[in-house]
């Protein structure tokens, strides 16, 4: 590519040449393997293995701690650790000191899940990034995290409006009753 020739995702001009639509496809077509074996093979949702695998990794956590390493809103985490509570692979803990706080930790159950789990999904992983570098991979993770400070400092900034949370058929807001 010459100079003069910028890439398409720097000036997108239909839905293929968009940076995020690329991403989603990705996500879309390698996630569904780990969806597929996830639910399949385990009965549990994406959401609740991401969950779990940060359990895994970062020990007993407060919900409003595992709703920000999820990068999930708080009602969602809560409904999300409900559902792993009712199928016995998590627990919730008051906290001695704060009776009103909390921590949510696997059960035995939970961590002999991820164990099960987490080499599977770490083939694939290792499957779909096997023609690729080190190098590269280093450059790949490099971008991404300059791209993820972008994204947040224009998250931070606030310049986009918030979705409406009750929105009606078309996307359109739900009309007042009365």
């Amino acid at each position: 590519m010459s100079k003069d020739q910028r890439h398409p995702w720097r000036q997108p001009s239909k839905l293929d040449d968009l940076f995020l639509y690329q991403l989603a496809r990705l996500m879309s077509a390698a996630g569904s393997m780990v969806v597929r074996l996830c639910e399949g093979g385990y009965g549990i949702t994406r959401r609740e293995w991401r969950m779990i695998g940060l359990l895994a990794d970062k020990g007993p956590l407060r919900p409003s701690q595992l709703a920000e390493h999820a990068q999930l809103d708080r009602t969602r985490t809560s409904r999300t650790i409900s559902g792993l509570i009712e199928k016995g692979l998590l627990r919730k803990q008051s906290i001695a000191a704060d009776r009103r706080q909390a921590l949510v930790q696997l059960t035995s159950s939970g961590i002999k899940l991820h164990g099960q789990l987490f080499p599977q999904v770490q083939a694939i992983n290792q499957e779909l990034l096997g023609d690729v570098s080190d190098a590269e991979l280093q450059m790949l993770s490099t971008v991404f995290e300059r791209i993820g400070q972008t994204a947040a400092g224009m998250e931070q900034r606030g310049d986009f409006p918030k979705a409406e949370r009750r929105l009606g058929r078309g996307g359109m807001p739900k009309a007042p009753k009365g």
